[in-house]
Parts: structure tokens; C-alpha cells; sequence
């Protein structure tokens, strides 16, 4: 009731500072209740609520809020300095409203106090009648390469998400839901939303998202879900081996963004006792498509052969495989092919850019390729951009991305296709080591022999202090073959595994 009396205000602010319908109001925050406020305001007043990547480069910001038009920019105190440096360059700001305190003389007289905004406010505002099909809230694409693209979501497609996110992580009003996941990240996987639907209670992190602050939270507030990346749980769980966690509350961990190695999985489970459910989306797809429940039945001692899975295909989801010729490939968890999705909840353009390589016959393209089987379950094995064809044959970096990761004294693995004389392409094993922990590029090929095809062991290693990520936490594979290209790093070359 307190939420929903202060959006009521915030709605009666924006409108005081001229925000009408379709206009869009950009947020710059952390996971907290201001932040929930403004997904529940801005839609329902009409506006668009543009959630701003903190971590993207200011070139990238810069472009996100210029395209979008954002009118307002809600912004988090402690970000101030990041939106200060890049106001300048801002073409449509009218007004900056600040959560907390902070410096903003850079903005001059357009700057003003959330709390004092709303104190001001009057605690009614006349919800208009919308019509579904309108914009409701934006997000913009993390790739690493040209411009980020922007997603727009309509009320409706929004709404029908809350039931994909209810039924495929099995939510109810009993769950007490801590996303880690920034809600500046294609909200959040739909969890605040999901979650004020369903009465459920919600955590908000805030900005303190380091292991320590994190296992005080999980213990002081006995969540029973979690959801995050890849690299937010290793971080946990080493933090977990030596300061113990209790994650006794948790009910389901769920864990997307990037593909799950099943050694992080197992662990958490039999050291920590977490259950690890991997799910997949991106963007373009509201997120939810997939998540990795094992089917009904499944004894305990089998539920890790699905859940190393992509995930099952999400009730309001379609997802099919396309070959190089465009032709669709039958479900039989053998044949490959291009992921491509459609439902209610998944975008059939980009908002004022056009990009008819990204769309099939009404079909999203996703970038991802591997399998589906006949019932329902995705295996991804790579992105269409991170294929490694070595000699016609095609090799799964994920695949061995993940048996890497396994190994006792990796800390992150990833694998990337480079040039080859004989070959066209071989793959390149980019490892960082554990603390304190050793190995040699013999020992992790003889690590991987016998699990993978003998052709498919690398023979190019290189031994990293850290990977490069993207804004949003996944391998920026894209950089790592441009440091390769550049000899940034030195590479050791073991002979070759003939086939």
C-alpha cells in the first residue's frame, strides 16, 4: 500500500513535469524500491519506462537515451557522476530526478529530489485507459557489435510474461524473491513484475552486489529464490567455501545469461546444498523461453542430465531450428540448426532501426545455435557468431567451455574459434586459473580426453589474469578474438590431435 500510494505521486510528478503518454522516462538505478516505483508508474501513466544499462560504455549511453528520447532520467545518487559525465551529450533531457543525495550542480536548475518530488506531488492521479498494444517499457540490447538495438514491450506482451515467469519458475505468494539480476537488464527477467502480481515478497540488493553484502542479505531476509548469471553465482559459492552461507530458505536458484557449466551446478548442490536451475532468454524474448525443470518423475539421482540442459520451451513460446538453407530441422536432439522463437512476448522488430537478417517469416533469429528434442528441451551449443567449423565439422565451445570449467584449478574458461592453415578455424582454450592453483595446457587437454572427440581438443592455449565481459556479465568473445588478432596475450601451441 505504501509502494502504491508513492507511484501514485511519482505518476503526479512526471505528469507536473509535462511526461505525457508515449513519452519515455529512463531510470539509472540499482534494484531498489525507488526503482520498483518507477516500473509501476511510468507504464501505467502511459510513458515508457526505459531502464538504463550502468554498464555500458558513455558512448553507449549516450546513444541509448538519445534514441530513445528520454525526457526525464530518474537516477540513483550514487550514479550521478556517470550520468554527469555523459549529460553534455544528451539531446532530450528536460529533467533529472535524483534518489538520495548527491552533486548536481552539472545539471543546473533541471535537477530535482525524488523524496521532494514527491512530497510535492498530490497522492491521486487519473490512470488513463490504455490500450494493450502500446509501448509500455524499453530495453536495449547489450551485443558487441554496432550500435545496442532497442526492444520495446507492450503492455500486453508484458502482462502475458508475468505468466510465463510465474509457471515456468513456479512462483507463488509464498516465495520471497531476491532478483541479483539488475533490474536494468531487460527488467529484471520480468521477476518485479511477476512478483507484485503475485503478492510475493521482494528483496532489493540495491547496489551492493559483492559476495559478503549478498550472503548477509540471504541470510538475514531467508529468500526462497534467487536469480542471477553465471558469474554472480561462482562468486557466492567461492565466498560460501570459505565464510559459510545458509541457503537453507532457497527453493530454486535460477541462473541464465550465459551457459551453466554443470561443475558449478554440482557444486553449489553437494557442498552448499543450492539447486541451480538453468534458464535461458535474451532480450528480444521478454526474456523467458526456456528453463531447465526435469520432467516430472525424474528420480533425483538423473535430474543433473536435464538440468545441464538449455531448458524446456516455456508454455506461450514457440521455437523451432532452421539449417543454413533456411529449411526447419526436426526435434530429434540431433540435427543443428539456428534457434528461431515467436510468442506473445517476443519482439518482431527493433524499435527504429531495421534488421531483416534478425527475422525469419515472422520468426525471431535468435543467434543461438543446437538442438531441440522431442520433448521440448534445448541444447544450445553455441551463438551463430562463436560457431567453430574446424575442417566442415562443427565444435561446441559451450561444451567445452563447460567440461573446462570442471577442471579443480579453473576459475573461468572460454573458447573462442581462430584462424588455421590446415583447418580453416581451430579452437583456442582462454583460461584464468584459481588462486593459488596451477596448470599446464597439457593437463587440461589430457583433462578433456575421452570426454569430447579427440579432434576437438585444442591444441592453442592461453592462460588469462581475467576474461572480458560485456555490460551485463556474459563472455565478450568478440574482444577476446580481437586481443588474439592483436597479440595482446601469448598463446601456447601444443602439437596437433590428428583426427
Amino acid at each position: 500500500a505504501q509502494v502504491s500510494e508513492r507511484e501514485t505521486r511519482l505518476a503526479s510528478a512526471l505528469r507536473d513535469l509535462g511526461v505525457a503518454e508515449g513519452d519515455r522516462v529512463g531510470t539509472l538505478c540499482w534494484n531498489n524500491q525507488a526503482h520498483l516505483e518507477a516500473y509501476l508508474a511510468i507504464p501505467c501513466m502511459g510513458a515508457v519506462l526505459h531502464t538504463l544499462n550502468l554498464r555500458l560504455s558513455p558512448q553507449q549511453l549516450i546513444f541509448t537515451i538519445n534514441h530513445a528520447e528520454d525526457r526525464v532520467v530518474i537516477v540513483d545518487a550514487s550514479l550521478l557522476p556517470l550520468l554527469a559525465g555523459v549529460f553534455p551529450h544528451l539531446t532530450t533531457v528536460k529533467h533529472v530526478i535524483v534518489v538520495g543525495e548527491g552533486d548536481t550542480s552539472v545539471f543546473g536548475d533541471i535537477a530535482t529530489s525524488y523524496e521532494q518530488a514527491l512530497a510535492a506531488a498530490v497522492p491521486e492521479f487519473e490512470w488513463p485507459e490504455l490500450d494493450e498494444l502500446s509501448a509500455a517499457a524499453m530495453c536495449y540490447t547489450t551485443g558487441t557489435t554496432g550500435d545496442p538495438k532497442g526492444v520495446v514491450y507492450s503492455h500486453r506482451s508484458m502482462y502475458l510474461h508475468c505468466f510465463g515467469v510465474w509457471g515456468g519458475l513456479t512462483l507463488s505468494d509464498s516465495d520471497k524473491l531476491l532478483p541479483i539480476v539488475p533490474m536494468f537488464h531487460v527488467n529484471a527477467w520480468g521477476i518485479p513484475y511477476a512478483g507484485w502480481m503475485l503478492g510475493c515478497t521482494l528483496i532489493m540488493p540495491d547496489r551492493f552486489l559483492q559476495p559478503e553484502p549478498l550472503a548477509k542479505l540471504i541470510e538475514a531476509e531467508k529468500p526462497t529464490f534467487l536469480g542471477g548469471v553465471p558469474t554472480i553465482f561462482t562468486g557466492l559459492l567461492q565466498y560460501a567455501d570459505t565464510t559459510p552461507i545458509d541457503f537453507s530458505s532457497v527453493r530454486i536458484a535460477v541462473c541464465g545469461g550465459s551457459a551453466v557449466p554443470r561443475s558449478l551446478m554440482e557444486s553449489a548442490e553437494q557442498k552448499h546444498g543450492l539447486r541451480i536451475i538453468q534458464a535461458w532468454g535474451m532480450t528480444e524474448t521478454s526474456p523467458i523461453g526456456a528453463v531447465a525443470l526435469p520432467p516430472r518423475g525424474t528420480p533425483a539421482s538423473e535430474e543433473m542430465q536435464w538440468r545441464v540442459k538449455t531448458g524446456r520451451v516455456a508454455a506461450g513460446i514457440e521455437l523451432r531450428i532452421c539449417g543454413d538453407d533456411g529449411d526447419v530441422l526436426p526435434w530429434d536432439g540431433t540435427a543443428i540448426g539456428e534457434i528461431e522463437a515467436r510468442g506473445p512476448w517476443v519482439t518482431g522488430s527493433y524499435y527504429k532501426v531495421d534488421a531483416p537478417e534478425r527475422f525469419h517469416d515472422g520468426w525471431l533469429r535468435t543467434g543461438d545455435v543446437g538442438t531441440i528434442d522431442s520433448n521440448g528441451y534445448v541444447q544450445i551449443s553455441d551463438r551463430s557468431k562463436d560457431v567453430i567449423k574446424s575442417g566442415g565439422e562443427w565444435i561446441s565451445s559451450v561444451e567445452l567451455e563447460n567440461l573446462l570449467a570442471g577442471h579443480p584449478a579453473v576459475l573461468e574458461a572460454a573458447v573462442i574459434g581462430v584462424p588455421d592453415e590446415r583447418w580453416q578455424e581451430r579452437p583456442l582454450g582462454c583460461i584464468v586459473l584459481k588462486e593459488g592453483q596451477t596448470a599446464d595446457a597439457a593437463t587440461l587437454r589430457e583433462y578433456l580426453t575421452g570426454k569430447v572427440a579427440k579432434w576437438w581438443l585444442p591444441e592453442r592455449w592461453a592462460f588469462l589474469p581475467e576474461l572480458p565481459k560485456t555490460s551485463v556479465g556474459k563472455q565478450d568473445k568478440k574482444l577476446l578474438r580481437a586481443m588474439h588478432a592483436d597479440g595482446a596475450f601469448t598463446v601456447v601451441e601444443l602439437a596437433h590431435s590428428e583426427r
